[in-house]
């Protein structure tokens, strides 16, 4: 594939990672009481092994047509990488506040180029570093509050363990995902997640009420969680992710934290400050600083 076709192709690909980003950042709205009835590592096993099931069998004549053990290895890579990553944010946020917890994933998006020159041998441009920080202010200005902004605390430091392994997720597909099957990758991936977080969900937590199965406004969250943030966003992600650079993929997946603040302003009624305006101009100006400056790569994955 020529350079310039490739350039043509990206900016859908970036929009889908970005329409993955507000479909997340949307999805507090749901979650706003979700782990006061059932406990992070049991909500999350069940969520990706549903969304492994429906993904499965709305695309079950692909799965079987292109399931080899190339791809099983690749979804497990994603997979137990995913499904830490998940785990450990969500184990964090038990012992911080929702805007640390916000700030401190969106360093992966610092973490990324860095992990992908150390692993990859792909030197950061200075466009990635500055955009990267630039991002991780932004968030920041937007996250952060209170009378201590600063304290880490345990569940602080276990987020900066998530995002370390969100960072790992995303130099993963960026690389197992060259000619691979993005549908089958993603149905491993689910599987292998969900499976991560109900082993320690059976081994660390208490069962969940199954009378908890029978109240709608449940059955509502989890079928958003199902349907829209996981078999959706992680699928259009997936395809994101393989044919954008990671920096650049990680900066674009950062606007979640931007999204989260508008559904917040949208929904809840939450002021519109000078904070909010400053966080807002910094996160836009680190997309464009990637955009327009940041490092090109051309790839070719198969989606269907």
């Amino acid at each position: 594939m020529s350079s310039s076709v490739a350039e043509h192709r990206k900016p859908p690909y970036k929009l889908l990672l970005v329409t993955a980003a507000a479909l997340w950042g949307g999805s507090f709205v749901v979650l706003k009481n979700t782990f006061d009835a059932i406990t992070p590592a049991w909500l999350l096993g069940i969520r990706f092994v549903l969304s492994g099931l429906l993904m499965g069998a709305i695309f079950h004549k692909t799965v079987f047509a292109h399931l080899d053990g190339r791809h099983v290895r690749a979804g497990v890579a994603l997979g137990v990488t995913g499904g830490i990553a998940y785990l450990v944010q969500n184990l964090g946020l038990n012992d911080t506040t929702p805007g640390h917890n916000a700030f401190l994933t969106a360093t992966y998006c610092v973490m990324v180029p860095f992990l992908n020159w150390v692993f990859c041998r792909v030197r950061p441009t200075m466009a990635n570093a500055c955009a990267a920080v630039l991002a991780l202010v932004g968030v920041g200005v937007l996250s952060l509050g209170g009378d201590d902004p600063f304290r880490l605390a345990w569940g602080d430091w276990m987020t900066l363990f998530g995002a370390f392994w969100f960072a790992v997720q995303i130099i993963v597909m960026a690389h197992v995902a060259q000619g691979s099957n993005i549908i089958v990758l993603t149905v491993i991936e689910f599987f292998v997640m969900g499976v991560v977080n109900l082993l320690y969900g059976i081994v660390c937590d208490p069962f969940p009420p199954l009378s908890l199965f029978g109240d709608p406004h449940f059955l509502f969250q989890l079928a958003y969680l199902v349907m829209l943030s996981s078999c959706l966003c992680t699928l259009i992600q997936n395809i994101g992710q393989a044919n954008v650079e990671p920096s650049q993929a990680s900066l674009l997946m950062s606007l979640e934290s931007v999204f989260g603040v508008f559904f917040s302003i949208v929904v809840y009624g939450e002021p519109v400050t000078l904070q909010l305006i400053f966080g807002f101009a910094l996160v836009f100006a680190a997309v464009l600083i990637s955009e327009l400056i940041g490092s090109r790569r051309a790839t070719s994955v198969e989606v269907a």
